[in-house]
């Protein structure tokens, strides 16, 4: 693979490398996974951090768009399973940034990256959710288009990461059960029920798609993502796996995916479909989206008010280490 990367994307030769990247990539390719004291070339240090973070970041931002319906939820039931799919969400934060910790880099420095807008997340938590269908879509879409972009994940390169993927992606599939529930008890109900279930699939479907990035010939970190096995599939890969799997499941909804020149191609045995508006994918990358101020606003202020908590810990933490630094002096 990586000789094939080599020729095509212009990636440095094996002769180009120093004998501790030959090292690193032979082990690599031989899908052996590189844990956090093993030596690893800079840039796979930092794409990893860029990775990892903005990975967290999405799952803690994440829970904004749906942590405000949760008094809303129309039953106890409801209101208890979204409960807990926030809460899963926050774990899932804290998974990652644990495994990003372990490349040198410390959760506050992530987080002010967040704050300062120096780091990303995902642009589908720029969009709002408007009414209780939305809790169906994101579950459904997002969360599915989110499964479709971490199942390979598992087999990443990097062992911290890869490890926390495996409950993660456990976790996601339950939220993504939780919100096609949601959406079959929509479109299944009264006929305003059912165009409350349509208008957010035509709301998300394409902020969807726009999930899995741009086409990878477009992108500066995917070739040498792909030759390091920190990023398994291709974006147009899974971008054309998730609408194999997810226009069946609207059908079956009797939901109508937005897209005119939606079609199956029997030659591919795969959908036909429109790109989404890429122009506007990038304004919510740069801070433009309809919520992008409102989630920020609400991470920043959720730092500030907890910042007596954590310094109480670290008072905790300090006369702790006192306490035995003097009784191990005692000892001696």
């Amino acid at each position: 693979m990586y000789a094939q990367l080599v020729k095509s994307e212009g990636l440095k030769s094996r002769e180009e490398m120093s004998p501790q990247e030959q090292a690193f990539q032979d082990r690599v390719d031989k899908g052996e996974k590189i844990e956090p004291k093993d030596w690893m070339p800079e840039g796979y240090r930092k794409t990893l951090v860029r990775q990892i973070g903005q990975h967290a970041h999405s799952e803690i931002v994440g829970q904004l768009p749906e942590g405000n319906w949760i008094t809303r939820a129309p039953t106890l039931e409801r209101k208890a399973i979204l409960l807990a799919k926030v809460q899963d969400e926050a774990g899932h934060g804290l998974y990652l940034y644990s495994a990003a910790e372990t490349l040198g880099v410390s959760r506050d420095e992530l987080l002010d990256k967040l704050h300062s807008g120096k780091m990303k997340y995902s642009s589908i938590f720029n969009y709002p959710t408007l009414n209780w269908a939305d809790i169906g879509a994101v579950g459904w879409l997002v969360d599915g288009a989110a499964i479709m972009n971490q199942v390979p994940l598992q087999r990443t390169s990097y062992g911290p990461y890869s490890r926390a993927m495996i409950r993660i992606c456990k976790e996601e599939s339950f939220h993504q059960r939780q919100g096609y529930a949601i959406m079959m008890k929509m479109a299944q109900g009264t006929p305003d029920q059912k165009n409350m279930a349509q208008d957010a699939l035509n709301r998300f479907w394409f902020p969807s798609l726009m999930m899995f990035g741009p086409s990878d010939k477009d992108s500066v970190h995917s070739a040498q993502s792909m030759a390091w096995k920190i990023k398994i599939n291709t974006n147009d890969e899974l971008r054309q796996k998730f609408v194999n799997e997810t226009v069946p499941q609207a059908k079956y909804l009797g939901l109508t995916v937005p897209d005119e020149k939606l079609e199956w191609n029997e030659e591919k045995q795969g959908y036909d479909f429109s790109e989404p508006d890429w122009s506007e994918f990038f304004e919510v990358i740069k801070g433009n989206g309809p919520c992008n101020r409102e989630r920020m606003d609400a991470r920043v202020k959720a730092w500030e008010d907890g910042e007596w908590f954590r310094d109480g810990l670290n008072a905790y933490a300090d006369k702790a280490a006192d306490r035995r630094k003097a009784a191990s002096v005692a000892a001696e």
